[in-house]
Parts: C-alpha cells; structure tokens; sequence
C-alpha cells in the first residue's frame, strides 16, 4: 500500500504540472465511458481498471472524466473491441490477446508462450518499437491503444486430478487464453476462451474439464479451488500479461496533446502498480490455497521441452501465415537475442 500511495502522490504531482501546460480551462472537456472485460472486484485485472480510473480523474484537473462500466453494462465482455471501434463505447480496458480472432499479431502484445518476463517484456513495448508496432494495427480498426498494466507470471491449470504427463490432456476440453491455446490445440486439447466471469460454472457444471486462469491471487478470487484440487505451475504460456487502455480513434486524435499525456502518464503509472501489487499478494495466496486442500505440482523438464517445442511450430506456423504476425514476432525475436546478452550477465541464474 506504501507504493501504491508513493505512485499515486508521484503521478498526482505529475498531474498538476500537465495541468499547468497548455491552459486545461482552454480545453474541450473528454468524457470516457469505459467498458471491461473484467469485473472491478477481480483482484488485479479488474482492480487496475478502476485505479486507472481513479488516477485519470484525479491527474487531469477535471479535463478528463473516465468512468469505469463492468462488463455487459455496455457490452458483453468480448464485444468490447467492436464496440470502440464503432464508438458505441468510448474506451475499454483489456488484454489486445483477447482480439487475435480480428488481428493475429495482437496476441503478441498480450502474452507469449515462454517469452520475456515484465522487465523484459515492457523494454520492447516501449524502448525498441513494440507498442508503435500495436497501434498501427489497431489504428486500422479505428481504435488507439496503449499498454496499461502488467503482471508477472500466471498459473498454467486446474485440474480435478493429477496429469502424469501433457499427454493425457490430449482430448480433454480446457478453457486457455491467447497463444497458448494454440499450442494446447495442436497437442490435441480442446480449448475454449470464456470471461472470466463464466469459467467457475463451466468448471462447475463439466462443459469444461480443466482451467486456467490468472496469478494464484486472482484464481482464488474466483474460487476454483472449490472444484479442481491440483494446480500446475509454471505458466509457460504467461510468463507476463499486458493490458491495455483502448480508445476509439475519433475520440483519441480529438484530445489535446495535454490530455493525451495524462492518459499516457496514467498508464504508466499503472504498470507500476499492478507490477509491484501482483508480486507482493501471490506468496500469501499459494498458502491459502494449500490451507485449502490445494496441492502444488510443476510440470516436468520433458513436458516443459515439449511444450516449448510446440510453440516454436506454432509460432513459425503463424508467422507464415500472417505477415504482421511476422514482423512482430521478428521484431520481438530480434530484441529478446540483444536482451539475452544482458540477461546472461547482469542476472543471476
């Protein structure tokens, strides 16, 4: 909460020197009604929209008023891209990996199987071209996104009983998100993307066998623990997640560079916090999880390899068929081979 409330007094400092630059009473006032593909009392995912929200209302000196709906308030979750597309909704807050179905490419601002952890990850997005390369595809939709959160690593799955092996998945119907599905889909898995909102009473009525979801934290927010008793770890398919601000494009190129910039430092600020807040919660989860009944299981080093090696097959797949796709994924390629040479060195093993 010390952090939490340093960031916040940092970015409200911000705030008031954007409010001195450019005179905010000579603005337009913004109004941003902005849907979600998660629910505000969703630990993290949906709680960092509404600190966006809180952050951007506070910053801009009454030049910007954004307000946060729940999902299906304005539009069911997964119609939120259309929706700001259209301008029906304003903005939304998400995950781009829930839009691959429009834009291959999107899903590799979202999460990549085995790829880079936030540090890692959030130096391409904003130091070697990452998130220009995100708002050019957008931009041909009419939307302008922006990275706003991120989280270190996530689970891999619930299941009811133990898995011996990746193998015996084959068959089995899971719910999985983004890129990972792919890889789950050619190992013979039949995956689903539900919201979050829907995965307990499909776990729970058996439309699905198994799940994943999020960090321990959030997954025992939605209580999966009650039906499936073994969770499996590493995620290799979420080493980091980023979330997005997405404003419709009209509504975007209408505001003032001022009123840009705050959007632009709240984010900013919010990466930070989700950051710093999701790896603080996660160690005192696991052990709520395991008073629960829980138990704990990594996968092996052999069904690790093979899994990675699936997703060099999908990834060459994708590429080969999706020429964004394959620029990103050279571009993310190009800067994880110059950021290994660092890793190597400056980190311990």
């Amino acid at each position: 909460m010390k952090m939490k409330k340093w960031l916040l007094t940092t970015v409200l400092s911000a705030g008031v020197a954007l409010a001195s630059v450019g005179g905010a009473a000579a603005e337009e006032k913004v109004r941003l009604k902005m849907g979600s593909t998660f629910p505000s009392k969703l630990v993290q995912l949906g709680s960092l929209g509404k600190t966006l929200e809180k952050t951007v209302n506070s910053i801009s000196g009454g030049s910007i008023k954004m307000k946060f709906y729940e999902p299906g308030a304005l539009v069911p979750a997964l119609e939120l891209f259309d929706a700001v597309r259209s301008g029906a909704v304003d903005a939304g807050w998400s995950t781009p990996g829930y839009w691959q179905g429009k834009e291959p490419a999107l899903a590799l601002f979202a999460a990549v199987p085995f790829g880079p952890s936030a540090g890692e990850y959030l130096a391409w997005i904003y130091h070697a071209g990452g998130e220009e390369m995100m708002q050019k595809i957008y931009a041909r939709h009419g939307i302008h996104s922006m990275i706003c959160g991120v989280i270190a690593p996530e689970a891999s799955g619930w299941f009811r009983a133990p898995v011996s092996s990746i193998d015996d998945l084959k068959g089995k119907k899971m719910r999985f998100f983004g890129l990972g599905a792919k890889v789950m889909q050619k190992l013979g898995v039949d995956t689903q993307l539900l919201a979050g909102a829907d995965i307990y009473p499909a776990l729970e009525r058996g439309t699905i066998d198994a799940t994943e979801f999020s960090q321990p934290a959030i997954d025992l927010n939605l209580g999966f623990y009650q039906i499936a008793k073994h969770y499996y770890f590493p995620g290799w398919h979420q080493q980091s997640t980023l979330f997005e601000l997405m404003i419709n494009k009209k509504k975007w190129d209408a505001m003032s560079d001022r009123q840009k910039a705050v959007l632009k430092t709240a984010c900013l600020a919010n990466s930070t916090i989700g950051l710093a807040e999701g790896e603080a919660i996660q160690g005192k989860a696991l052990k709520t999880l395991q008073g629960k009944g829980v138990t704990i299981h990594k996968w092996s080093d052999a069904d690790l390899a093979k899994l990675e090696k699936t997703w060099n097959e999908v990834a060459a797949e994708l590429a080969a068929q999706n020429a964004d796709f394959k620029a990103v994924w050279d571009s993310l390629q190009k800067f994880r081979a110059e950021y290994k040479v660092w890793k190597d060195v400056g980190y311990l093993k």
